[in-house]
């Protein structure tokens, strides 16, 4: 590879990364509360509220069935208004958070359900308002199951954000797309496919060792 084509393999690098880590920081902050709310309304939970359950069940569910590719192209005005643009990297970052949002509404749905029911029930015998509960027992509780969740995001966004590189979004995904396969240079495809292979294996390796760390924490 030539220098000018290392540049822009560093350059897509971090383009990448940018996509990956901002919309992985709003899609948490949208995906928590969400999933606190579904499990929260269910009808044997602490708040039971089966319409607003069933409501945000079903919208969560049909963003989830949705491919990336086709809401990356549905919501295109949705793009263009809140960034002003459905091309580059900033515009990427809106469908990325709408798809992993939901995703990571159910990994927390599904943690916060693994937790003994016992410990919910001591927390309310002992006065523990619905808000404790779930700042200080189901969160806390949670967190290191969370965590490998939200690890798991991030390498699917890795991924996405390579399929968003084929509608104009950057990062490594363009480059492989205009490069790689469009000017048939190899070395280029292969370059990319490494990188791409080292952030999914570093992103893991960390988030294992920070859920071991938590669960080691909590016992």
């Amino acid at each position: 590879m030539s220098p000018d084509m290392i540049d822009l393999l560093i350059k897509s690098f971090w383009e990448t990364c940018y996509m990956v880590f901002a919309s992985t920081a709003l899609s948490t902050l949208i995906g928590i509360p969400l999933g606190v709310i579904l499990t929260v309304t269910r009808k044997d939970h602490i708040l039971p509220n089966q319409p607003l359950n069933t409501i945000l069940g079903a919208i969560v569910n049909a963003t989830r069935s949705t491919p990336f590719i086709i809401l990356m192209v549905a919501i295109i005005p949705l793009t263009r208004m809140i960034v002003g643009s459905s091309i580059g990297t900033t515009a990427a970052i809106v469908p990325l958070t709408i798809s992993a949002a939901p995703f990571i509404a159910r990994i927390i749905e599904s943690s916060l359900l693994e937790i003994n029911p016992g410990i919910i029930e001591a927390a309310q015998a002992m006065g523990a308002s619905p808000m404790q509960i779930i700042t200080k027992v189901l969160l806390p509780e949670a967190m290191h199951s969370i965590v490998l969740g939200v690890t798991l995001a991030i390498i699917s966004l890795i991924g996405y954000s390579a399929m968003a590189g084929t509608l104009g979004g950057g990062g490594l995904g363009d480059l492989a797309i205009r490069y790689g396969y469009q000017r048939f240079q190899m070395d280029v495809m292969i370059a990319t496919v490494v990188v791409l292979i080292v952030m999914v294996q570093a992103m893991q390796s960390l988030g294992d060792y920070a859920s071991k760390k938590l669960n080691k924490n909590k016992l």
